[in-house]
């Protein structure tokens, strides 16, 4: 049992520090991005929380940005900026897998459960949050390339679908966890009724 909660324990681990780091993309730390681009000179880092030059917060629009007829401030690009809190609250449901998952590498059923139910609902807010990422920064890279600024996809989305892969493996290893634990314990009880029987 330990082998397998081990090892989803390890995946939701993972799955929560690239989460973390998707965190604190874009304006944060300029190293980790969703979206690059250079627009007159100036390069330009999108993340969760804003883009590099840029106001940092949740919700933002692009309309610093001096970009011709300012097509990026559409209520779609906008609208879906909101929607980029899903990162961190699927980064907190991968701390919850995690901390379950202790409690299953403990010898603890109940944690097990707990952290392959968890490690699921974040792998499914991963998927959710991941769409939004491609659809979100793809509509903004078409926008920029047809206005001429070179743009091209960051790091943070592979980051947000490694996260993503990691989740579901980790969520599977918890759940060939649960079923090896419940065979342990049959083969457990098994002895002791045969020894009340005689």
């Amino acid at each position: 049992m330990i082998r397998s909660v081990g090892l989803g324990l390890f995946f939701c681990f993972a799955a929560f520090v690239l989460l973390i780091f998707a965190n604190v993309s874009g304006p944060v730390w300029g190293n980790i991005s969703f979206l690059n681009t250079n627009i007159d000179g100036r390069e330009i880092h999108f993340g969760v929380y804003g883009y590099t030059g840029g106001p940092r917060r949740l919700g933002y629009t692009i309309d610093q940005l001096d970009t011709r007829n300012g097509l990026l401030n559409s209520v779609i690009v906008h609208k879906l900026t909101y929607v980029l809190v899903l990162h961190p609250i699927a980064a907190g449901f991968a701390f919850i897998a995690v901390a379950f998952g202790i409690c299953g590498v403990a010898s603890n059923v109940v944690g097990t459960i707990i952290m392959a139910m968890t490690a699921a609902l974040a792998a499914t807010i991963t998927l959710v949050v991941w769409i939004i990422d491609m659809v979100l920064f793809g509509i903004t890279r078409n926008k920029l390339r047809d206005q001429g600024h070179p743009a091209q996809y960051g790091n943070a989305n592979w980051l947000v679908l490694g996260a993503l892969i990691a989740l579901l493996l980790g969520s599977c290893a918890s759940c060939f966890g649960i079923f090896e634990s419940s065979r342990v314990q049959r083969n457990n009880q098994r002895p002791t009724l045969e020894k009340s029987s005689v």
